[in-house]
């Protein structure tokens, strides 16, 4: 016994400790054996063979078993140690971080406008029909809620499909004058290589006493913002619609890639259309009791501006967390 327990203890490694193993309780072993023998046995001896013979197998299985676990520490302690990583190796990014791109232009077009004196107003993701569509001149079944591909919920809100709302919230809040934006996440169920299903909006309104605020006020503010935005550009308005403002305009700037010139990126036009704007519709006043008021507003795709500034060329990239395009922006 002594000597089975000695060959336990001086075993040097888990291959020897199992041929042990193997040799006393394996089909041939000594303990199974020893087993084999009791038949052979009658009556006290067999009691006290069997006893002991128990008392062998459980002693010998706990030394087994101890032995065993002291040589899976060793070879957990050598793979720890040959696995490990010297944390100081990787601290080149401890001291720089980034800004993603869309942050990078939201915060430079919101600091144009704070600098000109207008408010940051909020307002909440889930909207209802009334502040998202009815108030800004878009009733029930109007042709142009087709524009706005809508998330709605079960009890009839929805995720709000633009800023606007903000607007009327303001004003229902607040008597002229305004001058306000409303930067945040907007929801339209598109998915392609220029839109996705949220994205993010900056809208403005300015509102006035009287009839104070004209057309030329918009242009140039917009014309003074648009350089800010992008350098030496030219800025034209183009007729459009939109029902919350009459008249309507798009507002293009002069491709920033080619100078105006025509090249693939503005499809050979020389113009890039970048936001929405107008006086807004006297409808839109009478949903919120304002009267004898005049104002304006304007509307843009943050991302959009991101994919011109940062020349981006898949929308969808601002959101793949790609660390090849965010590396680009760090501090």
């Amino acid at each position: 016994m002594k000597d089975i327990e000695n060959s336990i203890k001086n075993s040097k490694n888990l291959s020897e400790l199992e041929e042990i193993r193997v040799n006393l309780f394996g089909k041939k072993g000594i303990i199974t054996q020893g087993f084999a023998k009791l038949k052979e046995l009658d009556g006290e001896e067999k009691k006290t063979f069997a006893a002991n013979l128990n008392a062998q197998r459980d002693s010998l299985s706990e030394l087994l078993n101890l032995k065993k676990l002291e040589f899976e520490q060793e070879e957990l302690n050598v793979k720890m140690k040959k696995e490990a990583y010297d944390i100081t190796l990787f601290n080149e990014l401890s001291s720089s971080g980034a800004l993603h791109p869309i942050t990078i232009t939201m915060n430079k077009i919101i600091d144009y406008f704070v600098s000109q004196n207008f408010s940051v107003e909020e307002g909440p993701l889930i909207e209802d029909d009334f502040h998202n569509f009815e108030a800004l001149n878009l009733p029930k079944y109007h042709p142009a809620r087709d524009m706005q591909d809508t998330f709605y919920f079960d009890n009839g809100s929805l995720l709000r499909t633009h800023t606007s709302p903000v607007q009327i919230r303001t004003m229902q809040n607040q008597k002229p004058p305004i001058r306000m934006i409303a930067p945040g996440s907007v929801f339209r169920r598109d998915l392609d290589l220029t839109h996705t299903p949220m994205f993010h909006q900056v809208e403005g309104l300015v509102v006035e006493n009287g009839n104070s605020v004209s057309f030329a006020n918009l242009k140039y503010m917009l014309e003074d913002f648009l350089i800010h935005m992008f350098g030496d550009v030219k800025v034209r308005f183009r007729p459009s619609f939109f029902p919350f403002t009459e008249p309507s305009t798009e507002v293009d700037i002069s491709c920033i890639f080619c100078g105006g010139k025509g090249c693939r990126v503005c499809s050979n036009s020389g113009w890039l259309e970048v936001l929405g704007s107008g006086i807004v519709d006297p409808n839109v006043f009478e949903f919120v009791g304002y009267k004898d008021v005049s104002g304006y507003a304007f509307g843009l795709g943050v991302e959009r501006f991101a994919m011109l500034l940062h020349q981006v060329p898949d929308l969808r990239s601002m959101f793949e967390g790609d660390l090849r395009l965010l590396e680009q922006f760090r501090w």
